[in-house]
């Protein structure tokens, strides 16, 4: 899971950066979550994610760009903010199982 938390964690200081929010989501995308694969992240956002990756390349490009930047393209800058906002919950997610896994165990122990 942490090579995926470090993809999020990566797309999400591109989109904390400055610049249109358009430009930095195709950044973060294109750079550090286009080429991860469902089955490298926990299940908890897997359905998420599928969600996203189809909703980012879901228009024709024109000559010289690409699926992701035609997408965004067509996206208001409000909706293209939703997109930012849902990779930042994501590695919210990640986070939290992140620091659950490493938690540690404690058992009561009886006296004898």
């Amino acid at each position: 899971m942490s090579s995926a938390w470090e993809n999020f964690f990566a797309a999400t200081v591109v989109l904390a950066s400055a610049g249109p929010i358009k430009h930095r989501l195709v950044e973060a995308y294109r750079e550090h979550l286009a080429d991860l694969e469902e089955d490298e992240l926990p299940r908890e956002i897997r359905d998420e994610f599928s969600s996203l990756s189809s909703a980012m390349c879901c228009v024709r490009p024109m000559k010289g760009e690409n699926a992701i930047q035609a997408t965004v393209r067509k996206m208001s800058d409000l909706e293209a903010g939703g997109f930012a906002v849902r990779i930042v919950g994501m590695l919210g997610v990640l986070a939290r199982l992140q620091a659950a896994q490493r938690a540690p165990k404690l058992r009561a122990v009886g006296e004898d």
